[in-house]
């Protein structure tokens, strides 16, 4: 059996095995994204570990994303000085530990209790972006509660127009650095996982959902403590929406299909400040998005969640930097598990990249702890990957590192 069996196979015995009391919070001993990967599928219920760990239709664009990082070769340089290494460089302007943010993830709150609030608490020690989503269970005002300096938050365009220009309001009264607003989500991807488990918004219990529960009781304990198990920033802000029995109707009517250009403008117009776009995947829509004035795109394509088949966000990077030069900062989300993707990510043209599995698998693994590992552990794969390639600075790195034999 070969290694990557091995380890699938032990992932399937183990998921629907309870954590032991002691181990759930043991996430030092982590050493990949893949172990925070296995700690969190034997934590969190099915339903809500299958949520983040899902594509669409067939999930060849999810695993794409993945497996186009593995066939870009590194060049190792040797008897360089690798001394004063630093991974300091910027986003948006904003100063960042190294250039890595938290993406914006929906139902990030249950993967576990207040994951919103203790995901944005370690990337804030940690000194990355943290980004919230307009479906998180905690509310802009329940991480801002939390935080000390500002956040960034990704916006959904809905119909209610009205409701789209509070929750700007919102996070500029939160005090939110950036608007991430995701442009490709008009309407929803065909994610097989989810129908299989019945997930829906909000989620309806049946036995079986019970029995999943059930079987993670330390989890189940956590989100009894808490009063956050709704969508926060919709709930008791949206028209008609006062309560979980009033919000599957809202949600399914609510993302608006007919999103265009003239929106983002809209946007751009109502925010007043740092906008970055998300799901750009084609060279033409790039240079349409560095029309509007934007301060940077996001390489995307909804980590394989939206158009299953299209290509990997890692294979468009290059062929996007090219169309748009230097006219708008380019990052990059989809596919990253490690510190040396990242590097990899930046070598191609990335100015910043987005972690929102990775940091998904350490949250639901062990908390605000889970989520600092996680970060240190892409950290240290990059500092080290970085000094073995010959570099000793983050802002240095280009094309030079990589094997083009």
């Amino acid at each position: 059996m070969s290694e990557k069996a091995r380890v699938e196979a032990e992932d399937m015995q183990s998921a629907n095995q309870p954590v032991p009391h002691r181990a759930k919070h043991s996430v030092d001993s982590a050493l990949t994204i893949a172990d925070l990967k296995r700690r969190a599928r034997r934590r969190v219920p099915k339903m809500f570990f299958d949520y983040a760990d899902s594509g669409a239709w067939t999930e060849g664009t999810y695993r794409a994303n993945e497996e186009d990082f593995s066939r870009i070769k590194l060049r190792q340089r040797v008897l360089v000085d690798m001394t004063g290494r630093s991974l300091r460089t910027e986003m948006v302007g904003e100063r960042v530990a190294m250039p890595v943010a938290i993406a914006p993830t929906g139902l990030t709150g249950m993967q576990h209790a207040d994951g919103e609030m203790l995901a944005a608490q370690a990337a804030e020690e940690f000194g990355v972006p943290f980004t919230l989503s307009t479906m998180s269970i905690c509310s802009i005002e329940d991480v801002a509660s939390v935080t000390r300096k500002p956040f960034w938050f990704q916006l959904y365009v809905m119909r209610d127009r009205e409701f789209v220009q509070n929750l700007i309001g919102r996070a500029k009264a939160a005090g939110c650095s950036a608007l991430v607003l995701t442009l490709d989500l008009q309407i929803l991807g065909q994610r097989h996982k989810d129908l299989r488990n019945g997930l829906s918004a909000p989620p309806k219990w049946t036995p079986k959902h019970a029995w999943q529960v059930a079987t993670r009781p330390f989890w189940a304990l956590e989100m009894l403590g808490t009063k956050r198990r709704s969508f926060g920033n919709i709930v008791g802000h949206a028209k008609n929406v006062s309560d979980l029995s009033s919000l599957s109707s809202w949600t399914a009517e609510q993302f608006d299909p007919k999103l265009s250009w003239a929106d983002v403008a809209w946007i751009k117009e109502q925010w007043g400040g740092k906008l970055i776009l998300k799901g750009i995947l084609d060279p033409e829509d790039a240079r349409m998005a560095a029309d509007t004035g934007a301060d940077a795109i996001i390489v995307s394509n909804h980590g394989g969640r939206q158009l299953d088949g299209a290509r990997s966000s890692i294979a468009m990077l290059p062929h996007i930097v090219e169309a748009v030069g230097d006219r708008i900062e380019v990052h990059l989300d989809g596919g990253i598990r490690s510190g040396q993707d990242v590097l990899k990510a930046v070598a191609l043209g990335a100015k910043g990249t987005y972690i929102g599995r990775p940091f998904l698998y350490g949250l639901g693994a062990g908390g605000r702890a889970g989520v600092a590992r996680a970060l240190e552990i892409i950290r240290k794969e990059l500092d080290v990957t970085m000094a073995l390639c010959g570099k000793r600075d983050i802002r240095d790195i280009d094309g030079s590192v990589l094997d083009t034999l």
